[in-house]
């Protein structure tokens, strides 16, 4: 656990001094509109694209994942297999195949494109589920990568960012003002700080929002690529056996998001979660709400 949140802190650090120092070598002043826009989309979209290219290496330490890069098992090799069959029927590059040991059943993608990812399942998913579940579990995963949900998660993240960063500080220089009576302090005093302070956590909770409903939105339509690549029926067993430990997550933080298996939440604690319920995705196959088939040509013409 010490190892994961060192790494987490250390490539936000990172991020944020690289950020810095192009601001200072451009000599961008973070005060005039300009400035602002140019600080909002360096830090809005910089963070996010920096933690896309590097996600597959972030997740291989993060999550202590074994890269199969010479199967040496029955096991490894099917996986390996697998993941090339589907691959290739959905028109991508072979991703990385690795495993991770959790007790919960559970997979994930990532990776910087279509044709530079990664696929990893957990030891626990691959004692629980038969092989038709876990074939159905990687086309799910393979489905991701072919719509390329990982590249459009990270533009929509630095879309929001930006826009939160922008707000908060137009906003706090309006409330600022108000408060001093009109006096112009040049947006740097201890309460324009406190102001944008709050209105980063407030406007940064509506925009988890939006990001979050994107989430699951790209879960229902995993879920019809799956099908359309392993089988409705293979889909819907495979929910069905997640269902069985549903809540329980291991992964890290960073990565969780793109977990097959999410929280579990009522109420409004609902429009923050990342993964819609297992019932609702089940339901939305057994009616076939989602056109697997036009999802996946969707992700290759993406």
């Amino acid at each position: 656990m010490l190892k994961r949140v060192a790494l987490f802190l250390a490539t936000n650090l990172a991020v944020l001094a690289l950020l810095s120092i192009i601001m200072s070598v451009f000599n961008i002043n973070p005060q005039g509109m300009g400035g602002l826009l140019v600080m909002a989309a360096l830090f809005g979209f910089g963070g996010s694209l920096i933690s896309l290219l590097s996600s597959k290496w972030v997740a291989k330490r993060a999550a202590g994942l074994h890269v199969i890069e010479r199967p040496n098992s029955d096991v490894e090799r099917w996986l390996v297999d697998t993941v090339a069959r589907q691959a290739q029927a959905a028109g991508i590059g072979m991703p990385e195949v690795a495993i991770y040991d959790a007790p919960e059943i559970n997979a994930f993608a990532t990776g910087a494109s279509r044709n530079n990812a990664l696929v990893a399942v957990s030891t626990g998913l691959l004692r629980s589920m038969d092989q038709d579940e876990a074939e159905a579990v990687l086309a799910h995963e393979v489905s991701h990568v072919a719509n390329g949900d990982m590249v459009t998660m990270a533009l929509l993240q630095g879309v929001l960012n930006t826009f939160v960063i922008v707000l908060a500080r137009l906003v706090g220089r309006v409330v600022d003002g108000y408060l001093s009576g009109g006096r112009d302090n040049g947006g740097g005093g201890l309460a324009y700080f406190a102001i944008v302070f709050v209105l980063d956590m407030v406007f940064g909770l509506f925009a988890s929002m939006i990001a979050m409903w994107f989430s699951r939105h790209r879960e229902f339509r995993a879920d019809a690529g799956g099908a359309a690549l392993a089988g409705r029926d293979k889909m819907i067993a495979a929910l069905k056996r997640l269902s069985l430990n549903q809540g329980q997550n291991t992964l890290p933080k960073q990565i969780a998001a793109f977990g097959i298996s999410g929280a579990m939440g009522h109420g409004l604690r609902r429009l923050l979660l990342s993964h819609p319920p297992l019932e609702e995705r089940i339901r939305a196959l057994e009616a076939g709400r989602v056109d697997g088939e036009a999802a996946l040509r969707q992700g290759l013409l993406a």
